[in-house]
């Protein structure tokens, strides 16, 4: 799924030229925002982190 989001963003960019404006636009803009920033670093890490199996003394 991810290679098929990415091929289709490749491909407009490709098709639409303009699309690189406003692609680099958004992603400076919300490179910007350091909550957003955090919530997705976050959200890619959460998957590899390890689960506590139960508590420890």
């Amino acid at each position: 799924m991810k290679w098929l989001l990415l091929g289709a963003l490749l491909g407009v960019l490709l098709a639409v030229p303009q699309a690189l404006d406003l692609t680099a636009t958004v992603v400076g803009g919300l490179a910007s925002q350091p909550l957003l920033v955090a919530f997705g670093l976050g959200a890619v890490a959460r998957p590899h982190l390890p689960l506590p199996r139960r508590w420890t003394r």
